[in-house]
This record gives C-alpha cells, sequence and structure tokens, in this order.
C-alpha cells in the first residue's frame, strides 16, 4: 500500500515488527497497540487517521482439537479475529462517513470460514463469523459509498503459517487438495487486497475473495 502511495498507518502489538517495517518502508507510521484492548483502540484510533482505505488483518491461530478448547484460547480468538475487526472498523468508517468520501474496508479471512478442518475449532468460526460480518457491513455501509469484502487465502507463507503447518505430514496432506499445488504467498494475498481496495473493484462489495489455489472446489 505504501508503495502504492498510500499514506499507511499500521497497528501492531509488537514493536519488533514496526521497527522492522519501518525500515522496510519508510514512511509508514507505527502504532503499538494490542487491538484486544478496546479501551486502549478506542484512544489510539482518535488520535490519528481520518483514513479512506482500511485492512483488518490481525488475528491468531489457537489450534486445540473440540474437546480440548480451552476459555482463554476462545477468548483470545475471539478478541482478535472478530471482535477488533468489528470495534476498529466502527471507528474507521464513522471517520470515513464525517469526511464524505467513498471508501473501503478489506477483511483477512481465510478458506477456513467455509471448510472443516481438523483443530480448527475456534479458528474455523472466527473467520466465519468475520465473513458474515463483512456482508452485514457491505449492506449498511453501502448507502454511504463505503466498499467492504473479504480475501479468503488458503495458508500463507508468513510466520504464522510456517509455525503451523511446519509438519511435512500435515502440510502434504493440505497441498494434495489444492488443485495449484502449492501454499499461497504473501504477494497473492497483497495483490488480491490491492485491486479490493481500488477502483477497479469499484462496483465489488460483499464479496469474498478467495485466494486458495482451488482448495474449495476440490
Amino acid at each position: 500500500l505504501s508503495r502504492a502511495g498510500a499514506r499507511v498507518t499500521a497497528l501492531s502489538r509488537t514493536a519488533a515488527d514496526l521497527e522492522s517495517l519501518a525500515q522496510e518502508c519508510p514512511g509508514v507510521e507505527p502504532l503499538c497497540l494490542d487491538l484486544a484492548d478496546w479501551a486502549a483502540t478506542d484512544a489510539a484510533l482518535d488520535s490519528v487517521g481520518p483514513f479512506e482505505l482500511l485492512v483488518n488483518n490481525a488475528a491468531v491461530a489457537e489450534l486445540q482439537p473440540f474437546l480440548e478448547v480451552t476459555r482463554d484460547a476462545l477468548d483470545r480468538s475471539l478478541d482478535v479475529n472478530f471482535r477488533a475487526v468489528l470495534h476498529v472498523s466502527q471507528i474507521v468508517a464513522r471517520q470515513m462517513i464525517a469526511q464524505g468520501v467513498p471508501g473501503a474496508i478489506v477483511n483477512v479471512s481465510s478458506q477456513a470460514s467455509q471448510r472443516a478442518l481438523r483443530d480448527h475449532a475456534v479458528y474455523c468460526s472466527t473467520k466465519s463469523a468475520l465473513d458474515m460480518l463483512s456482508k452485514v457491513m457491505a449492506m449498511e455501509l453501502g448507502p454511504h459509498k463505503i466498499r467492504v469484502n473479504t480475501v479468503n487465502p488458503t495458508v500463507v507463507m508468513t510466520d504464522m503459517g510456517r509455525i503451523n503447518w511446519s509438519d511435512p505430514q500435515k502440510s502434504a496432506a493440505m497441498i494434495s487438495r489444492i488443485p495449484l499445488g502449492k501454499f499461497a504467498e504473501v504477494d497473492d494475498v497483497v495483490n488480491s487486497i490491492l485491486f479490493l481496495l481500488s477502483d477497479k473493484s469499484a462496483m465489488t462489495t460483499g464479496s469474498s475473495l478467495m485466494v486458495d489455489g482451488g482448495f474449495l472446489v476440490s
């Protein structure tokens, strides 16, 4: 987004990631914040902006068998994967409406929103909730010329993706179900987000763009 000319504010609870990002993309405004903290998010986002574009990308993957799901894992997943998206989107959408200009929001979901995966009871459920939240947002924010869509990737080769899919037996079983025969790279998701934020998708809202190599059709 920065290379495409956008003025970017990047939020993360991990200071080291923000420092690395600032070196990689000079000009990005870093904001260290735990999005699970509702009050802190209110205070921080009131001091920056206004924004015309929003990408909700923060997520956690607490993988546990259904019978072993803990309350802590459930609460943390709901806080970050669902509540934070709703809350940040409320704040930013109000700023967009106050400006009176068109806006676009992209929520990073997952193929797991539409396909059951072993040990992903909580993750699948939060991503399914995110997909439906995005559709309701699209319906209610459309009259304000704010578009809302999701990208739904397969496994992406981020640090989190490598940790959760480092077992060759586990990853081979997943890749065998992907017609293109590989996991997604970060740029595959980035390019889809850029499309959904841009005027090239000006008539697209309430949609889920699959970036899954064909997993859901296999």
